[in-house]
């Protein structure tokens, strides 16, 4: 679905935030809420069981007027419309982009071409259900006639980050009775590490790849499979037993030795960094159980629902994305840092690279124009405090903007003594101390001698938006995704571009099945890469020979 909206940069908005810009850049945060005492509890949104205080952000009312405006100009109601329709929006393949189908209830109707998905849906759940049952009860049995006790994840990309990143958001639901591994690398040590401890006779490696030819995804597989039949003295009989597939394609996964009535399935219409709700997140029902996992689904759906009818004013994930619009494209913030201050959330950041710079580092316009305006900004993060004692000496004094998303819970999973009021305390502090900062006048208050105060200034009116919830439940982590998922795609609709095509990872991969036999052949054959790279294969060919 073209957008018949007028370039960016000509929109009546975009010109009125650029002058508006230009009259409000050198407001200090001090000095609005200094004239606005109301201003921490105004500029807050909540849905969904989530809070959301943007109040620390650089911007006036006047600001969010005129970027709730831009959402209205650009088209952004109809786009989020023809999402949930099913229409094709992903242009550049062709594809409708449904991953709100996969949370959908039973009840609802989501088409793509004419056909409602949702029963399609709920019956591979109901399978993966049931699956799961059978390997967390015992009731499925290795070649060996033992339990399984090890589950093994193969994938990469949207294949592997969704599912580390549930699990470790979700340990704590986890039944500890199993073991979770997860190989993504080609690098052969994270297989090795991976697996090194593992007994074959009760390991179950779960092969997520919707092609089942991935490069990597499939390398990996094929070693566990000889490891496989290595330990469990060569019978193909075995694999069966121990390997089940996410995938579309049931040829290869037969042919790998899988019985493709344990092949789950997705479709083309679901992406690859929105697809942990899918059959891709198979090994993450495995560890919390298919209730929690429907209370996640739940989550998801109840922020689409609030992204799909709620007004912009409130409405969530636009206003993150909007605000994210703004400190990118007119505070000239070229990265954001996301601070989860709960350690379950530790692989949060990581997944959320994907999905935010995957889906929105584009340089052209559904149009195929070249944009004359920054596109996504890199995310990164850690968790708080860990991330304390590490780089916020640059988010707080250095030379670049760097607007933070903070995330904490109200309880903590596993309480301890004073510890969670302590790293809340934290979580306030940091955002307190970088929206306000210090003087020189209040260092030197403090006794400083004259000579250090420069060092202890900070000069603060630093953005950052603080999100609240009770815990963090299977419920909570799919409305922190969701609320994520929307934000991106608000963005991707003002800049006009595709968020759901990932054209930028082609490249480098055609090129490395050219070069694999250039390195594997003992042949001195010609090679016909530039300069460098034809002396570094040259070189390691060179190296390989020496032990």
């Amino acid at each position: 679905m073209k957008a018949t909206v007028e370039p960016l940069t000509r929109r009546r908005a975009w010109k009125a935030l650029e002058s508006h810009y230009r009259r409000t850049r050198k407001l200090h945060l001090r000095k609005l809420f200094a004239a606005d005492p109301g201003r921490g509890t105004r500029m807050t949104a909540e849905a969904a069981g989530l809070f959301l205080d943007y109040s620390k952000n650089r911007i006036t009312d006047e600001t969010l007027r005129l970027l709730i405006e831009l959402a209205k100009e650009s088209g952004l109601r109809a786009a989020i419309d023809a999402m949930f329709r099913g229409d094709k929006i992903n242009l550049t393949e062709n594809r409708a982009v449904l991953h709100v189908a996969l949370r959908a209830p039973k009840r609802a109707s989501l088409t793509v071409d004419g056909k409602n998905v949702v029963p399609e849906v709920h019956a591979v759940l109901d399978k993966m259900a049931e699956f799961s049952k059978r390997i967390r009860s015992g009731a499925w049995k290795g070649h060996t006639g033992k339990r399984i006790h090890n589950i093994v994840n193969v994938g990469i990309g949207g294949s592997d980050l969704g599912p580390v990143m549930a699990y470790e958001a979700l340990k704590y639901y986890s039944d500890r009775a199993l073991t979770f591994r997860f190989v993504s690398n080609v690098d052969g040590a994270d297989f090795v590490e991976a697996a090194g401890d593992l007994d074959p006779a009760e390991t179950l490696f779960v092969v997520s790849s919707k092609t089942f030819t991935t490069l990597e995804t499939m390398t990996n597989a094929q070693t566990a499979r000889r490891w496989l039949l290595k330990g469990l003295g060569g019978d193909a009989k075995a694999v069966a037993k121990h390997f089940v597939a996410v995938s579309t394609n049931a040829e290869k996964v037969s042919a790998f030795g899988i019985d493709t009535a344990n092949m789950f399935g997705f479709w083309d219409w679901v992406g690859g960094r929105y697809s942990m709700d899918s059959a891709i997140g198979l090994s993450t029902m495995l560890a919390i159980g298919p209730d929690n996992f429907r209370s996640l689904l739940e989550g998801f759906h109840e922020m689409d629902e609030h992204f799909r009818t709620a007004p912009f004013e409130k409405n969530m994930p636009v206003l993150a994305g909007l605000l994210s619009i703004w400190n990118n494209n007119f505070l000239g913030a070229d990265t954001v840092a996301v601070l989860p201050y709960e350690q379950y959330l530790r692989r949060f950041p990581a997944y959320l690279q994907q999905l935010t710079m995957e889906s929105n580092g584009k340089q052209v316009t559904l149009d195929g124009e070249k944009v004359d305006y920054q596109t996504g900004p890199i995310f990164w993060g850690e968790p708080g405090t860990n991330g304390q004692h590490s780089f916020y000496q640059l988010i707080h004094q250095g030379t670049r903007l760097i607007p933070c998303d903070f995330i904490a819970f109200a309880h903590a999973l596993t309480p301890l003594e004073r510890h969670h009021d302590i790293l809340l305390a934290n979580v306030f502090a940091q955002a307190e101390a970088l929206a306000f900062g210090r003087t020189p006048e209040e260092v030197k208050a403090e006794g400083t001698p004259d000579w250090l105060v420069p060092h202890r200034v900070f000069e603060g009116n630093r953005p950052s938006n603080t999100i609240l919830a009770q815990r963090l439940t299977p419920e909570v982590l799919g409305k922190l995704v969701a609320l994520y998922e929307h934000s991106v795609f608000t963005q991707g609709v003002i800049w006009h571009i595709d968020s759901f095509d990932q054209w930028g990872v082609e490249l480098g991969k055609v090129l490395a099945q050219r070069i694999i036999p250039e390195l594997e052949s003992k042949d001195a054959a010609k090679l016909q890469h530039d300069s460098s790279t034809n002396n570094l294969i040259r070189r390691y060919r060179k190296l390989k020979q020496t032990p």
